[in-house]
């Protein structure tokens, strides 16, 4: 199980890091509204830029972190707690905009992913 765990902090890990660091200007399917960049989304759920840039810098962060909880698993924990509470926030814009189930699953498998994490480690 621990193996597992592990495997899961990675994976949650990159997906964050793809996102905010490589992909955040271009298009995905799974951006809120009708958005084209992560610039674009925030705004589309009524968010001032300073926000996105608090978000970006927190899941960035956290990702970071989890990555690090591989070799120290209270950073695991912690930072897995963050990024729930995120993914959270994240559900709750998707649903503010009307968007389409297709557009929560990032950030709901990101939640439950985040909830494994904290309930096993």
């Amino acid at each position: 199980m621990e193996t597992l765990i592990k495997i899961i902090q990675v994976i949650i890990a990159l997906g964050l890091l793809n996102v905010w660091l490589l992909r955040a200007n271009r298009q995905t399917r799974y951006r809120g509204g009708n958005a084209e960049n992560m610039r674009e989304e925030f705004a589309n759920y009524g968010l001032p830029n300073w926000f996105m840039i608090l978000i970006g810098i927190l899941k960035v962060g956290f990702a970071i972190l989890l990555l690090l909880g591989v070799w120290f698993p209270a950073l695991a924990y912690y930072s897995a707690i963050g990024i729930a509470l995120l993914m959270a926030g994240a559900l709750a814009m998707h649903i503010r905009v009307n968007d389409p189930l297709i557009k929560f699953l990032p950030a709901f498998t990101l939640l439950v992913l985040s909830l494994v994490i904290v309930l096993f480690n």
